[in-house]
């Protein structure tokens, strides 16, 4: 029993030598918390240290826009600051824009990398149709964020 026993342990160990080790000497980058393996983003979960993988969306195109920030504020949304124009609730990854359909998602690679965004919300049509607002939990963090001019990448759906 304590030679079967001896067994077990070994070749656990080594399969968690040998997955530590693929893990942490894969080619990647890491961009804002997540790491990217090759057309793949993948994330250590810190409960298990198991590897997730999930495909990444390809751009469909890229579209140079003002980007700048908003918050839930009635005097920069309407009546209903915490609803969206599409009718969810406001949260992390929602953007405004005019020109694409609700649903459509994209990227902001200068500004986040591979984090994807929501189009959810809609802006003030005098904003145009090359213009992004990203939806921040607070005035003071929108102010902070600021404007930029920079492209962004709609994903294929």
């Amino acid at each position: 029993m304590n030679k079967a026993y001896n067994y077990i342990v070994f070749f656990v160990g080594l399969a968690v030598f040998t997955a530590t080790f693929a893990v942490t000497n894969l080619q990647s980058q890491t961009i804002y918390g997540q790491e990217l393996v090759g057309s793949e983003k993948s994330f250590i979960s810190p409960e298990n240290s198991l590897v997730v993988k999930t495909p990444q969306k390809e751009a469909a195109k890229r579209i140079k826009v003002v980007i700048t920030a908003y918050s839930s504020c009635p005097y920069e949304t309407d009546s209903t600051p915490f609803i969206t124009a599409n009718g969810s609730e406001v949260k992390e990854g929602i953007v405004a824009n005019n020109l694409l359909p609700f649903g459509t998602e994209i990227r902001i690679p200068e500004l986040y990398g591979n984090k994807v965004f929501v189009v959810e919300d809609r802006m003030n049509a005098r904003k145009g149709y090359y213009h992004v607002d990203i939806w921040f939990p607070s005035k003071e963090q929108a102010i902070k964020f600021g404007s930029f001019r920079t492209y962004i990448e709609v994903l294929e759906s």
